[in-house]
């Protein structure tokens, strides 16, 4: 991408920003930015992407330039402040989040058009799938969503969706957390929609996420970490933080 395709002086009328932050991303990003162009297809010269370069060091940004991404830098330990960098980017209405190591599928972008659009919805999260799964992954995350389903009522995470009123009403991420940001945010977006009427929405099987994590650490990681899981109850512990979001990329 040469300066003028990087310009905010670009005159196409963007309707979606997806926000993807990203760290050493190289192994994951080309397949998510694969998806998100399949999922863009009927929103011709309506979505730009903006990828967070967090720290890099690998050929994350080669790899964003070469899908015509818009890319910023920021150098926070701190993936709500991140994200939020990322939006004050975004000139699209709509604001969609997703991370680096998930892919989306080819409707959500269709789906999450039509369920802001019907007026029903404050926006909402997506589910679905790990790109494996083992009886040890499916304990690990039953071990996390319980302790957080339990403090941050119904919800879902995975990837976001929003106007981008809405998300700069409820201040985007709470930059103050440093893990289980997206549970705290879905929670704080649901209570404003509610305010204002409207569902927090669910778009079902929507997306496609890695288990890069359980590869590194293994698939029982939670049950033999308990402590992990108290931090991402407590949302605040940067050791953790570091641990789950960041030193497994770095070189």
């Amino acid at each position: 991408m040469n300066e003028k395709d990087n310009s905010a002086e670009n005159k196409e009328d963007i309707k979606i920003s997806i926000i993807i932050p990203a760290h050493n991303e190289e192994k994951y990003i080309g397949k998510c930015l694969a998806s998100i162009s399949k999922a863009s297809k009927l929103f011709e010269n309506q979505v730009e992407i903006i990828v967070v370069l967090n720290r890099c060091t690998d050929r994350t940004e080669e790899i964003a330039k070469s899908y015509n991404c818009i890319v910023i830098r920021n150098d926070d330990k701190n993936l709500s402040k991140i994200r939020n960098a990322g939006v004050e980017k975004a000139r699209g209405e709509i604001i969609v989040t997703i991370d680096a190591d998930t892919q989306m599928n080819e409707h959500l972008l269709s789906k999450v058009e039509e369920n802001l659009m019907s007026g029903k919805y404050i926006g909402g999260g997506v589910t679905g799938k790990f790109d494996r799964m083992s009886l040890g992954i499916f304990v690990s995350s039953l071990l996390l969503i319980g302790p957080l389903l339990f403090k941050y009522g119904a919800i879902s995470v995975g990837i976001f969706w929003c106007y981008k009123e809405d998300f700069k009403s409820i201040n985007g991420f709470n930059e103050d957390m440093l893990m289980a940001e997206d549970a705290d945010f879905a929670k704080r977006l649901k209570e404003w929609g509610k305010k204002k009427g409207k569902k927090f929405g669910t778009i079902q099987n929507g997306m496609i996420t890695s288990t890069r994590k359980f590869d590194k650490h293994g698939d029982w990681v939670l049950l033999k970490r308990p402590k992990m899981i108290l931090a991402y109850l407590k949302g605040k512990d940067q050791k953790y933080a570091d641990e789950a979001y960041y030193e497994n990329q770095d070189r």
